[in-house]
């Protein structure tokens, strides 16, 4: 499966530290595969999306036409508040 970022998403991970950058660039890697790989959880009151646990990052996706599509990349507090990455 392809991964792609929403415009939020790239945007935060544009702006992550390069060891950072590094470590979210291979655990979106595994999502490549086929089941998807790392410390995955669904979500719990949003269907289909899920949830990708990177040391102190989040990554919030879904999946969709045969892709994954990551909503947004935040820091564990900041990951699962109200109306994120929504526009």
């Amino acid at each position: 499966m392809k991964v792609l970022l929403r415009p939020v998403a790239r945007k935060y991970f544009e702006r992550m530290s390069e060891s950072d950058k590094g470590h979210v660039r291979s655990a979106l890697k595994r999502l490549e595969k086929e089941p998807p790989e790392g410390d995955i959880k669904p979500m719990t009151g949003k269907a289909g999306y899920f949830r990708l646990r990177v040391g102190k990052y989040r990554a919030l996706y879904r999946i969709e036409a045969g892709a994954v599509l990551v909503m947004n990349i935040d820091p564990r507090g900041q990951a699962y508040k109200k109306d994120r990455g929504k526009k």
